[in-house]
């Protein structure tokens, strides 16, 4: 069995790089790319041949690797030990990441596919993997200097884990509140104290993107990441927290007590921290969204053939009219949900404004997650509770989609900035 997961991540690593060196030699907005798909490639769902690969290689991998694993994961809230190692094999861990750094290169809507494919078999990896790679990778390729990237893209897109480090148990959805402090010394190192509260991936992670505030006197303006090893001496990971849903993915607190790094650790300009936080949000949001849509595709596929299987009063469950209205219903929500996120992806590639599209994609993907969680429950009526059954997970899985890298309502009130501003004086 060893050896058959040996060349099937070979192989797939070799597809997926393969891939990577077509998308890098693609722009999305040229003639010549639209001309590679379907009559115009700015359609959402119009995916290259290569992010098409990229999508195919990932269901197989969830299939194949995940799938068998998500039952244990769940009940023990851990990652399997084996399975981090195999999502780096395959090359999932790096693939917006630049070539010259080991990575694929690859484009935001592979990405996006990479994400929405692990979410549908488990949301608890899709997790790890979008806050580690949309996240943590790209903080560091848009803002890092050559050294920063020198020094950490490569190993992050081969074996250790990124986490980002922005919320405290005081400042949640006003983020830059946050009182964790930066005090530069005069030999120019920097020495950093506070907690930091729901870290994903903190478990796991050789590399800490940390945010502190330099200078509490400019407010948020004195907000600056600063890149912080997993080892380094005063920095703690609390206990992991006993979650609802997401089990496997680890979420802890960090806490940094007289933390020293070099000045080199600064992650692009001091006190433009809080530009960073929010630029890779927004376009973060867009990764949430597709991981809700595949937790929304996820749950009905496997629940759908249940409803053909099951028979009452002498009909399949599925074939009574009431049910074929809902789950159309349904169907008809996680298309729209999906378009909504692959359009935002889109905008985003192509350098237009996307912010309240992101807004907007992870809103109606997350509502759509839970809407298709619940009905599914409903429509395999008593089995649907029962943990033999997947449905029950999802359900307990989706409920954060409406609360990390902003809440619903923190979605809606930038759909309402971007709305006034288009018609407001």
């Amino acid at each position: 069995m060893g050896n058959s997961v040996v060349i099937l991540s070979s192989g797939m690593a070799t597809m997926l790089a393969r891939a990577a060196r077509r998308l890098t030699r693609r722009s999305l907005s040229s003639s010549a790319a639209a001309a590679t798909v379907v009559e115009g490639a700015h359609l959402p769902l119009s995916l290259t041949e290569d992010e098409a690969m990229f999508k195919e290689a990932v269901a197989g991998f969830a299939a194949s690797e995940i799938a068998p694993l998500v039952k244990a994961m769940d009940a023990k809230s851990e990652l399997d030990a084996g399975l981090l190692g195999k999502l780096f094999e395959n090359g999932f861990m790096g693939v917006e990441v630049e070539e010259r750094f080991g990575g694929s290169g690859a484009s935001f809507t592979a990405m996006c596919c990479v994400i929405e494919e692990l979410a549908k078999v488990d949301p608890a990896v899709s997790t790890c993997v979008d806050v580690h790679s949309t996240v943590v990778n790209n903080t560091l390729n848009f803002w890092g200097g050559e050294d920063l990237k020198a020094r950490y893209l490569p190993r992050l897109a081969s074996e250790i884990v990124g986490s980002f480090c922005l919320s405290e148990p005081g400042s949640g959805s006003d983020a830059f509140a946050l009182a964790t402090r930066a005090e530069r010394k005069a030999d120019g190192s920097w020495v950093l104290n506070g907690e930091k509260a729901w870290i994903t991936n903190a478990e796991h992670a050789g590399v800490f993107l940390v945010f502190a505030n330099a200078d509490p006197s400019l407010g948020y303006k004195g907000i600056t990441c600063f890149a912080v090893d997993g080892g380094a001496p005063g920095l703690t990971v609390g206990r992991k927290e006993d979650k609802l849903g997401i089990r496997a993915s680890s979420t802890c607190p960090v806490v940094l007590e007289d933390v020293v790094v070099g000045p080199e650790a600064v992650l692009g300009d001091v006190g433009a921290g809080y530009k960073y936080a929010i630029g890779i949000l927004n376009e973060g949001r867009i990764g949430i969204g597709a991981q809700m849509v595949g937790l929304a595709q996820g749950c009905f596929d496997a629940t759908m053939p249940y409803l053909f299987e099951r028979s009452q009063f002498g009909s399949a469950v599925g074939d009574f009219q009431g049910m074929q209205m809902q789950y159309a219903e349904v169907a008809t929500e996680i298309a729209a949900a999906r378009l909504l996120v692959y359009n935002a992806a889109r905008k985003k590639e192509q350098g237009l404004p996307f912010i309240a599209d992101a807004a907007m994609a992870k809103l109606k993907a997350s509502r759509v997650a839970e809407l298709s969680a619940s009905k599914c429950i409903e429509w395999m009526g008593g089995v649907g509770f029962m943990k033999d059954y997947p449905a029950e997970k999802f359900f307990r899985d989706c409920k954060v989609g409406q609360i990390y890298e902003g809440t619903s309502n923190i979605q809606l009130l930038t759909i309402a900035k971007d709305i006034k501003a288009q018609y407001g004086k």
